[in-house]
């Protein structure tokens, strides 16, 4: 019996027997551009053999979920360059500075160096000239378990007892095996578009970007986001929560309250450090300014600092940025024509500014405030600012010096808040860091917003371009970094999400992320959130904030 084939972009065909996505493929794609395939809204391998009708989308680089397939596949053929080149090396896979995914050798005493760069590059292309196949092994945990300790693989083995399922899909490519928990390509062959480069003491591979229109993105150090990743991670493997399984087990021995205030700990020390920087230059601060990408949870911490400050004989004043959004009739418009919301262009900088200046020579101001349903400003309160009164302002934009181009440096302190996670599956399969922040606001948009995980899902591709746009670029001019990771959130996080992401149906565009995100919670031992402090930035997402009234 036929079924039909309806190919997203090229039209119906009637096929009679069972066939592969390849086979389907034919000689369309001599380039090797598709690299998988949206098969019924899940996304399938490129061996996937249709039996029955289907709705196909062929997926290259450019799609964000295709992306990370070929990001898998590039991390799996460089574990397999190392393998052969230097057998007796372990390495570490972290997501790290300018998009990259950074290589750290773990053996002590081992730093890479030109030749190793050279040797290992040579062998990928080696391995990549082959085009050896990856073929795909389904065997039960206990094997998987034995098969990676004779390869040296603890950490996988570690994590093995916190998987749901009962077998693992293994591939092997030319007697390589390893898993990277994500479908793969083909043949290795596919992966061609990749960049290696020295980042002393390891190396760095920069890759194709969807948000880049399947582009390698141009290299931009940032040596202070660097420096808070390595901090992160040298905390977390004192702590035990450099990975899942090691978090897990922390929580078994430790307890959830422990674990919890351990981190917690480590945000109110931050806060103190933080508060002794401005208290020792507070002569000269007068403007205190906060920015961060989406769910950073940067309200919390702006009430947190006020709070550290206080205690030690300043008082701040916060002001927000969104009362100096200009009339809706004069925002910029975005590529589709429609408001651009987060363009600095939508904000009155030269108001803004004069407000900043007459407030810090000492003259009485009367601020702005923004009425969204009239969609104009009105007038605000009045202000006028003693001896060690601070301006706090937070907002995606207020870091950028267009945004205080009237107030000198030095009368500047800025701060950068994200949370920078260092979180591994195994080494080899790092956790994403734009992942954690997509799973906060899928469970705040929820909570404080009613809103499903799919409109969340919806909205994040815009956030994101928002993001590279206005807010990145400004980080490397911060005076301190606050990394708002805390390390038990995704145990907490998972109660919130799983269900939201579980309603997400299989007909939606949505699934395909859902359920990539639905594929690295169920890794978490869950944790309770009642003791979680009233004042914990993770408030902000679930729920129980103090400062929800402030």
């Amino acid at each position: 019996m036929s079924y039909r084939v309806n190919i997203k972009g090229h039209g119906e065909l009637f096929l009679e027997s069972n066939t592969t996505l390849l086979d389907l493929i034919g000689d369309r794609d001599p380039e090797r551009k598709i690299i998988a395939a949206r098969v019924n809204n899940r996304t399938r391998e490129l061996t996937y053999e249709l039996r029955g009708d289907s709705e196909v989308e062929f997926l290259t680089v450019s799609d964000p979920e295709a992306m990370k397939l070929y990001e898998a596949c590039l991390r799996y053929i460089v574990a397999m360059a190392f393998d052969r080149v230097y057998p007796n090396l372990k390495i570490r896979f972290a997501y790290n500075v300018s998009r990259c995914v950074s290589i750290h050798i773990l053996n002590p005493e081992v730093s890479a160096n030109t030749n190793m760069l050279i040797r290992i590059n040579h062998e990928i292309e080696e391995i990549i000239k082959a085009d050896y196949r990856l073929v795909r092994k389904v065997v039960p945990n206990e094997e998987a378990a034995e098969i990676f300790r004779e390869r040296g693989f603890e950490d996988k083995i570690s994590l093995l007892k916190y998987r749901p399922e009962k077998t693992v899909h293994l591939y092997e490519c030319d007697g390589y095996l390893n898993y990277m928990y994500h479908h793969m390509v083909p043949s290795t062959g596919y992966i061609t578009s990749y960049k290696l480069r020295l980042y002393t003491p390891g190396l760095l591979l920069q890759y194709p970007r969807a948000e880049n229109k399947g582009q390698i993105p141009e290299f931009k150090d940032a040596p202070t986001f660097g420096r808070t990743l390595k901090e992160s991670h040298d905390w977390a493997k004192i702590v035990g929560s450099d990975q899942v399984a090691r978090i897990n087990e922390t929580i078994e021995t430790r307890g959830d309250i422990e674990f919890i205030n351990i981190c917690e700990a480590r945000h109110n020390r931050q806060l103190c450090e933080l508060g002794q920087l401005i208290e020792d230059d507070i002569d000269d601060i007068a403007l205190i300014c906060v920015a961060g990408p989406s769910s950073s949870g940067k309200t919390t911490f702006a009430n947190r600092l006020r709070i550290e400050l206080l205690s030690r004989g300043i008082h701040p004043v916060r002001i927000s940025l969104d009362d100096y959004y200009l009339p809706k009739d004069q925002y910029p418009l975005n590529d589709e024509g429609k408001p651009d919301y987060e363009s600095i262009e939508a904000l009155d900088i030269a108001l803004f500014n004069q407000n900043m200046v007459d407030l810090i020579n000492g003259e009485e101001v009367q601020l702005p405030k923004y009425d969204f349903q009239l969609g104009k400003q009105v007038p605000g309160r009045t202000l006028r600012l003693g001896r060690n009164e601070p301006i706090i302002i937070e907002g995606i934009h207020a870091l950028n010096e267009r945004m205080t181009s009237d107030i000198p440096k030095n009368k500047k302190f800025k701060i950068f808040i994200s949370p920078q996670a260092q979180i591994n599956l195994d080494d080899h399969n790092p956790l994403s860091l734009t992942d954690l922040r997509l799973i906060r606001r899928i469970v705040r948009d929820n909570q404080f917003r009613g809103s499903s995980a799919e409109e969340t899902l919806a909205m994040w591709p815009s956030v994101r371009a928002g993001e590279f746009r206005w807010i990145y670029d400004n980080q490397e001019g911060s005076d301190y970094v606050f990394n708002s990771m805390l390390s038990y959130e995704l145990p907490v996080l998972r109660k919130y999400a799983m269900p939201l992401l579980k309603a997400i149906d299989m007909d939606s565009p949505y699934y395909p992320a859902a359920a990539r995100l639905l594929s690295m919670l169920k890794f978490f031992t869950p944790i309770d959130e009642k003791w979680v402090p009233s004042n914990s930035l993770m408030r902000e997402f679930i729920g129980g904030s103090c400062y929800a009234d402030v």
